[in-house]
């Protein structure tokens, strides 16, 4: 079976993408380039040391909420 691009579904999806780039004109390589190291930030994880060291720099800033207010946003 192909995907819409003609290429095999049992390929892996780094192959696909490998071949999807190979296809871009090379003067949107930069934006493409951009568009995937802006996707990739979005959705990694911080570690959680990374997490606690931003956590505590909030609190040090004073960047916290009432403990009151923590529930305020959300639906019952």
């Amino acid at each position: 079976m192909l995907t819409k691009a003609g290429i095999p579904m049992n390929t892996t999806y780094l192959e696909r993408i490998e071949q999807e780039v190979k296809q871009m004109p090379p003067e949107y390589l930069p934006a493409l380039l951009n568009i995937i190291h802006t996707f990739r930030e979005s959705v990694q994880l911080n570690t959680a040391t990374q997490s606690f060291q931003q956590g505590w720099q909030e609190a040090l800033n004073g960047e916290t909420q009432a403990i009151e207010t923590l529930w305020d946003d959300l639906e019952t």
